[in-house]
């Protein structure tokens, strides 16, 4: 337990945009029945006593987007003297930094609300055009050219519309990819490496990471979404957690399609679907599912940001996504999958009216 902590509370999360305090107080009691906002508290606590030397702390931090996450501030008790909110300039992304230079408990809880409703293909969600730009980009795990952009060429073939090319390429990451239940955490997202081995299997973060590369390699801006899933399933059971979150990570992806703005889209959940609940692709409800996920995203999750290829601030470390925890000492990276040294739990709570 912490026994010397501080409380400190940092100003309105500002990536996406300050929340009024009036619309915050309304959503802080909303629920399912109003509107359909549904309010989340999301406890995450991190202990690195088995950690040793001076070690860093990096944490993801939930952000308001569209019209259907609005997050209220993140508040913490922690037994660092240095800790505070910094960005990653590319993505806007907060991200919460956190140091300890002397011996003692390393300790740190962080507690934010989120407010969430279900996003639809009629949510649009608009862009900017330096935004835009940005997401068209090519990244080191997420290349645009060579196999990449060969691949996605026959995929989109003739297709000359924006829509026709992203549907081209759901539906065909869908056919050609399956989750693989070895895969460590959420994988890691390399697609030139799955494109040139011919190993389509993987997890949220390679098959989410493909379809983004493919679409940006059409000429479509695409991202990833990193976040966590928050709450159970109106879909399937295998698509939702609540109470203990701390394995419930989930990457999703959008792609941007003029008029329409960002839409969302989610072939990993698909392939989750026929993995853990036994079903063939060409399942009726397998099927009605994949048609519902190019457009759609079921809001029992909450995301943290778009970051790829990231330095985290105030190093030299870069990671591929920060979806997870990450933390560094003298002697590298703490493995932010492993319990023994990298102790941490992720808790939700649903608040209802």
């Amino acid at each position: 337990m912490m026994n010397r902590r501080r409380f400190l509370a940092n100003a309105a999360l500002t990536s996406v945009g300050a929340i009024t305090a009036s619309k915050f107080a309304h959503a802080e009691t909303a629920s399912i029945g109003d509107n359909g906002w549904r309010t989340f508290e999301v406890t995450t606590t991190v202990d690195l006593a088995n950690v040793p030397g001076p070690a860093r702390l990096w944490l993801p931090v939930i952000q308001s987007s569209g019209d259907y996450q609005r997050a209220e501030r993140a508040h913490w008790r922690t037994t660092s003297d240095d800790v505070g909110l910094k960005k990653d300039a590319p993505s806007a992304a907060d991200i919460l930094a956190v140091d300890w230079n002397g011996p003692g408990e390393r300790s740190i809880e962080v507690v934010q609300l989120v407010s969430t409703r279900n996003r639809t293909s009629h949510d649009v969600v608009a862009a900017s055009a330096a935004e835009l730009d940005h997401e068209r980009q090519p990244s080191p795990s997420m290349p645009t050219d060579g196999i990449v952009r060969e691949t996605a060429m026959k995929i989109v073939g003739s297709r000359g519309g924006e829509e026709e090319k992203a549907r081209a390429i759901y539906e065909w990451v869908i056919e050609n990819t399956f989750r693989d239940a070895n895969v460590n955490g959420c994988g890691v997202g390399n697609v030139k490496d799955m494109l040139e081995s011919g190993y389509f299997g993987g997890k949220c973060a390679d098959i989410n990471s493909l379809f983004v590369a493919l679409a940006r390699a059409a000429g479509l801006p695409a991202r990833d979404v990193f976040g966590i899933r928050v709450a159970d399933s109106a879909e399937f059971k295998s698509l939702g957690r609540a109470g203990d979150i701390t394995k419930a990570q989930h990457c999703r992806a959008e792609v941007h399609i003029t008029n329409r703005g960002w839409v969302a889209v989610d072939p990993a959940d698909v392939r989750k679907v026929v993995l853990e609940e036994k079903l063939p692709l060409d399942n009726p409800a397998v099927q009605a599912f994949r048609e519902k996920a190019f457009g759609n995203w079921e809001m029992n999750w909450v995301g943290f940001n778009t970051a790829r290829d990231l330095v985290l601030p105030g190093s030299s470390e870069r990671q591929g996504f920060l979806m997870y925890p990450a933390a560094y000492n003298s002697k590298g990276e703490v493995d932010c999958l492993s319990p023994k040294t990298f102790a941490y739990t992720i808790t939700s709570r649903e608040i209802t009216a």
